[in-house]
């Protein structure tokens, strides 16, 4: 069953991570801001959107006129009050909720799109994530997806996997390099219409990424 669609600003399943919470704020925010890549993930967004894990509320400054709400789900207090700062002076309706990636507070079939920006690497369990998405989109619905992938090349690959054993999760708010994120949304139940390799050296090292749109199949 969904939860409470009314839980905003505190919830007993808040993921309190405030070291962390507060080192994005301080140096990932900003670099965030400058990354063109986040107008391509949203610029042909419609209708009411749900944006997983919006942090400090970086994206909502870029969401287009023809999008009528956002319900931006963040679990992190701190991050979640920063969010809700950003709201007020976002270009389109802005609702900021707890929540989270296992438990979405939406009901079933109630948003025209879905957006996730570097966050799938993060969640406790990518399969059950990209369920819940999949059950809040509407039919046809599209999932919008900017996220980090696993290294092609084996000495990538073997970075990640060390960095994912060792200290990266904890220092990284739970970040995994090596998740096969593009595999995972496909099983979820998604078609792909777009889905493009970045190349550039900002998102290369040391973990690629992949920008692109799934429609809920």
């Amino acid at each position: 069953m969904a939860s409470d669609p009314q839980r905003q600003l505190s919830s007993d399943r808040d993921i309190r991570n405030p070291l962390f919470a507060r080192i994005y704020a301080r140096f990932e925010e900003p670099r965030a801001q400058r990354d063109e890549n986040r107008a391509r993930l949203l610029g042909d967004l419609t209708g009411v959107v749900l944006e997983l894990g919006c942090g400090g509320g970086v994206n909502f400054a870029l969401y287009p006129p023809s999008v009528t709400e956002v319900i931006a789900v963040e679990p992190e207090p701190y991050l979640r009050a920063r969010a809700q700062r950003a709201a007020a002076s976002a270009p389109v309706p802005v609702r900021v909720v707890a929540g989270q990636a296992d438990d979405l507070p939406l009901e079933d079939e109630s948003v025209d799109a879905a957006v996730c920006s570097l966050v799938l690497c993060s969640v406790p369990d990518q399969a059950s994530a990209l369920a819940e998405l999949r059950r809040v989109l509407r039919p046809g619905g599209r999932l919008h997806f900017y996220e980090h992938v696993a290294a092609r090349n084996r000495p990538g690959r073997a970075f990640q996997r060390a960095a994912d054993a060792t200290v990266w999760p904890r220092v990284m708010g739970n970040c995994h390099l090596a998740r096969d994120t593009q595999t995972a949304i496909e099983r979820a139940g998604f078609r792909f219409e777009r889905c493009e390799r970045l190349t550039s050296p900002d998102v290369q090292w040391p973990h690629p990424h992949i920008l692109g749109r799934a429609v809920r199949a």
